[in-house]
């Protein structure tokens, strides 16, 4: 008989089997029974463990409960038997307190014991509600929690939880690899409990490094235990009700799962401070859940990984994906992708397939991103940097690249791009037969949504482990280096001296380029001189907030100074590490460190995640030190020089307060928004007026704090000049 056959065969085992010879004997070490695991993952309660008194078993089979062997069932005190009605039980079974008192949990309540189930081979924990669970098999279950009418809840003796892991005696092939950036699977990752967008980006970019590849999935094999045995877990406080199959899944405590069909091959995190829930309809296999995430009404999820407080909702798919922190997909397709915190995918019918998306994202409705349509192959890929923000019904093309913050609209784009351009609009113009790239786009157009975006992202950040660093600033290192390469290109393409004449008039006509898009037709970049010096006065901003944010942090720092202090030697070269900034330098020292057995294991990696971290201030403020000589060709910034930037950057801190009030202006100055109210009466009191915009009275305050800012790092220098 093959292989597959034996598997689906139903076999025939002697009657005293049931719920025992949970280990193959093959894997059982010398000495140990088949619940030397078992034991290490429970806690005994504190009264302990006993067996039963003749009259609790006589009790208990009054009550219609049967079991292969009284003498395997123990208790703990206080036990009421008459608590336990109309059971089996087979095993080990060990049950913590059980009194008659009742539990309640959203209108729900249960009295504290076990009837209508079939146990076998079960840790019980204290004040527990097991009722009509027709199947629950080696799991450990926490203390005071509601199991309520559920099919199966079980555990193989290979039991994984989601990692990506084999167990003693399994064939490679069985082990669970997540095929992200690509359907081809040649930058797959092995998916483990704790994993960030750090880490999954360190294993799929860096292919080439084969060292740090062949680490990488040493330290992952070996941070779970390979023996066979161990049990599946329910955290204290957990409800579970009306649902279907549970297998091998492992459940953090406070989780609410309700009305899920399949949930298989599982890491659900959860706690009191970040509980997570699992809703109706729902189906995940193979997979690791992040604390404090939703996942509800029929979505399927197969090969994931799920960032801390992130959702999906309303059908969602995700599959072979990695979805950072604090991101929501709803009613859409995500395959084949790795995607950094903070993304946004709403709608049914958007698409995201084989991409490498860097955060703070929105798909929008119809949008297909990664369509295979010129090519036979099925290994190209899309990469996206921060802020990518595809606008309804575009199609994309394999392969392309996007730089930070590009808005693109509405179009079917014929051919691959690479827009090197941040903060650009990106148009498919038909008429004209042309792509057309507007530099600059949303600092010009729509400052408030860009600046609320930055305090959306830090709104909605709800996680209380901040496992994973994050840069939610729209002007950071990566985005400054990609502003000034930027103006370099304008620069070569237009003619440094016609962009700075004001009397060119290059915003006056297209400017024609060459290498955005593959395609014979015309490129061209609109508004290019207004572009170019609104880089200019986003570098400059960027430069002060990081050097006012240091002075700020260091107060033993005098601006005069500044630059012997920290140094202008700063890498042009940063990574977006999983959402955290990096200097490249860095990156390829940690890889070194992992390659070399210095980081021999994920947590060590994670604590120099930490250590890149404290040191980013001083990194950025360096960066930007370096990088504002670049932009103002000076050898150095004096205190001088640094009272000049510090002007600029108040005059474009107004600009933002302006703009932002500008922008969302318009939207109560146009006039078909007052069509569908009776009245200005009715249009106020259901919108209310742009000087009644919460995010506008913030902007308004931000300009004030920032003036207040500059003014103390000024006082302050002014009394040590004296």
């Amino acid at each position: 008989m093959s292989e597959s056959a034996a598997e689906n065969e139903v076999r025939l085992l002697p009657g005293g089997a049931i719920g025992r010879r949970f280990i193959p004997e093959e894997y059982l070490p010398p000495g140990c029974d088949e619940h030397h695991l078992r034991n290490t993952q429970v806690t005994p309660p504190a009264a302990g463990w006993r067996a039963l008194r003749s009259d609790e078993v006589e009790t208990l089979v009054k009550n219609n409960n049967y079991a292969d062997s009284w003498d395997d069932f123990l208790v703990s005190d206080p036990f009421d038997p008459g608590q336990i009605k109309n059971n089996r039980f087979y095993g080990l079974v060990r049950l913590g307190r059980v009194r008659h008192e009742t539990l309640e949990f959203h209108d729900l309540q249960l009295p504290v014991g076990i009837s209508n189930s079939l146990i076998m081979s079960a840790d019980i924990g204290c004040d527990c509600a097991i009722h009509d669970v027709h199947y629950l098999a080696h799991t450990i279950v926490g203390n005071r929690c509601i199991l309520f009418n559920l099919d199966e809840v079980h555990t193989t003796n290979h039991a994984k939880f989601g990692n990506g892991v084999i167990k003693d005696g399994e064939q490679e092939s069985v082990r669970i690899w997540l095929d992200v950036m690509n359907e081809a699977g040649t930058r797959c990752v092995m998916p483990f409990d704790g994993m960030l967008s750090a880490d999954a980006y360190l294993w799929a970019k860096y292919r080439d490094d084969r060292g740090l590849m062949e680490a990488l999935a040493c330290m992952t094999q070996s941070r779970m235990d390979s023996r066979r045995g161990y049990y599946a877990t329910i955290g204290d406080h957990c409800v579970v009700k009306n649902s279907r199959i549970l297998k091998d899944v492992k459940i953090g405590s406070h989780c609410y799962i309700k009305g899920a069909n399949k949930l298989k091959n599982l890491t659900i995190n959860s706690s009191a401070e970040e509980p997570s829930q699992i809703g109706e309809g729902v189906e995940l296999v193979n997979g690791i859940i992040g604390y404090g995430c939703h996942i509800f009404y029929g979505c399927k999820a197969v090969r994931f990984v799920l960032g801390d407080n992130s959702h999906l909702k309303y059908g969602a798919r995700l599959i072979n994906s990695f979805l950072g922190d604090n991101s929501t997909i709803s009613c859409c397709e995500v395959l084949n992708n790795l995607i950094f915190p903070a993304h946004e995918q709403h709608h049914n019918n958007s698409f995201l397939v084989a991409s490498l998306v860097m955060g703070q994202s929105n798909i929008a409705a119809g949008a297909t991103i990664g369509s295979n349509h010129n090519s036979r192959a099925n290994d190209n890929e899309i990469v996206a940097g921060r802020g990518f923000w595809p606008g309804l019904c575009t199609s994309l093309k394999h392969c392309s690249r996007f730089a930070s913050f590009v808005l693109i609209a509405k179009a079917d784009y014929p051919a691959e791009l690479d827009i090197p351009l941040p903060f650009a609009l990106v148009n498919n113009n038909y008429s004209r037969g042309r792509l057309e790239v507007t530099p600059a786009f949303w600092w010009i157009h729509n400052m408030y949504a860009l600046a609320r975006n930055t305090w959306k992202f830090h709104d909605r950040d709800r996680r209380r482990r901040r496992t994973q660093h994050i840069e939610f600033e729209y002007l950071a290192p990566d985005t400054a280096e990609e502003l000034m390469r930027a103006t370099e290109l304008l620069e070569q393409w237009a003619g440094r001296e016609a962009l700075h004449d004001p009397e060119a008039r290059l915003d006056g006509e297209p400017l024609p380029v060459e290498g955005l898009e593959r395609a014979k037709r015309p490129t061209v970049i609109l508004r290019a001189h207004r572009g170019y010096h609104a880089y200019r006065r986003m570098l400059t901003f960027y430069g002060a907030n990081a050097l006012l944010s240091y002075l700020e942090l260091n107060p033993q720092a005098s601006a005069a100074t500044l630059a012997d202090e920290i140094g202008t030697d700063a890498s042009r070269e940063w990574v977006n590490l999983g959402g955290q900034l990096a200097p490249e330098a860095a990156v390829d020292r940690l890889r070194d460190d992992v390659r070399a057995g210095t980081l021999a294991s994920w947590e060590a990696i994670h604590a120099r995640y930490d250590e890149l971290w404290r040191e980013y201030p001083t990194e950025r403020a360096r960066h930007a030190c370096a990088l504002l000589c670049r932009l103002r060709e000076i050898p150095r910034i004096d205190r001088k020089e640094f009272e000049l930037i510090l002007d600029e950057a108040l005059e474009t801190q107004s600009y933002i307060e302006q703009q932002v009030y500008e922008t969302r202006r318009k939207d109560f100055d146009n006039p078909f928004r007052a069509v569908t109210f009776r009245s200005a009466e009715e249009m106020t009191a259901t919108i209310g007026t742009v000087d009644e915009n919460d995010f506008v009275d913030r902007v308004r305050e931000e300009t004030r704090r920032f003036a207040e800012r500059v003014r103390a790092v000024r006082t302050r220098h002014e009394e040590r000049k004296k």
